[in-house]
């Protein structure tokens, strides 16, 4: 296998991953692995971890497993210790551990919810309330935070991970006001559009509907190597996909027809999709069975975005849009 380094700005340095264990986070630590740096792999289930590590060795680098779950403040700790003992300098943190539910808000279990907002929301509070102290007392450091377009506009039916989310922002335009006085500390934030990533398939469901990601659905390796030029150049704001970029400025000019057309298109999927059974998911246990980068989505994805797919998908989303608003006409007559 040939190394695909270009420079040596990561190598040897100490990268923290969380959610490491499949999807977004492999692809992530595969990709900083391919830079030479030391990892440090976080999630709650040991079977990904060991996956993952042993794709990343190939390279040659160091690849530390800990078992942890974000959610819990003390693992979290423990967490950090592994990462310095490394040699004692941590480069870059990366909150990325996340879980997904869907299904009406009044179904979904509380115990789900609660479990929801634990893993997203207060993950990342843990997980930057660890690191900070050590950059401040480093001088630098990067803490990226994974927060996807669910950051800017809710997902309905995804009530408790848009809370997340929302949270999310909040938080990291907090910190960033608070290490504003130290320069070389970056909190950054990455808003990308739909996955083609494992997480779907481990998402709760009480939706009734078979989930897949819908179009456009991006490579997750595409968002791991923004995550890697992140490491390299911070930014505090970074778009990897035209979809995040695009799909912010719609709802900050027209939030109620993004609403409208977003709530539409899962109720009538609800509706009219093949039953499927409820069930938790990964957000009340560790993932088991697939480990992989990819997940399924709702059509054919091409391995890269095409000015076709890119028409395809908007014709999608205007068509759904109009339907929408013929919807609401309706039911106002």
């Amino acid at each position: 296998m040939e190394s695909k380094i270009t420079d040596t700005m990561l190598r040897d340095q100490t990268v923290v991953i969380t959610g490491a264990s499949s999807g977004i986070g492999k692809a992530a630590a595969i990709a900083f692995a391919c830079e030479g740096a030391n990892l440090v792999l976080a999630a709650r289930g040991l079977q990904g971890l060991e996956e993952t590590a042993s794709a990343c060795r190939k390279w040659g680098g160091l690849a530390k497993i800990v078992v942890t779950d974000m959610s819990d403040a003390v693992q979290v700790q423990h967490l950090l210790k592994e990462a310095l003992s490394i040699n004692g300098h941590i480069k870059c943190w990366i909150n990325n551990a996340g879980v997904l539910s869907f299904g009406k808000f009044e179904e979904t279990p509380v115990e789900v919810i609660d479990q929801v907002i634990k893993t997203n929301l207060l993950g990342y509070v843990y997980g930057a309330r660890a690191v900070l102290p050590v950059f401040k007392q480093q001088g630098s450091g990067v803490l990226i935070n994974n927060i996807s377009i669910g950051g800017w506009m809710p997902a309905p039916y995804g009530t408790a991970y848009t809370a997340s989310k929302y949270g999310i922002r909040g938080l990291v335009e907090g910190l960033q006001a608070e290490v504003s006085n130290y320069p070389n500390i970056h909190i950054c934030a990455l808003y990308p559009g739909f996955q083609r990533s494992a997480g779907i398939g481990h998402a709760a469901n009480y939706s009734g509907i078979r989930l897949s990601t819908p179009p456009p659905a991006f490579d997750p390796r595409r968002l791991a190597d923004a995550m890697v030029k992140l490491a390299k150049h911070p930014v505090e704001v970074s778009y990897p996909d035209w979809f995040g970029f695009l799909f912010k400025r719609l709802y900050q000019v027209c939030p109620a027809v993004i609403r409208s057309v977003s709530s539409f298109a899962m109720r009538g999927a609800m509706k009219w999709a093949n039953r499927s059974v409820s069930n938790s998911g990964t957000v009340l246990q560790p993932s088991r069975g697939y480990h992989g980068i990819y997940g399924k989505t709702l059509l054919p994805t091409p391995s890269k975005t095409s000015k076709r797919s890119v028409v395809t998908a908007m014709g999608i989303i205007a068509m759904g849009i109009w339907l929408a608003a013929r919807n609401r006409r309706a039911g106002h007559n």
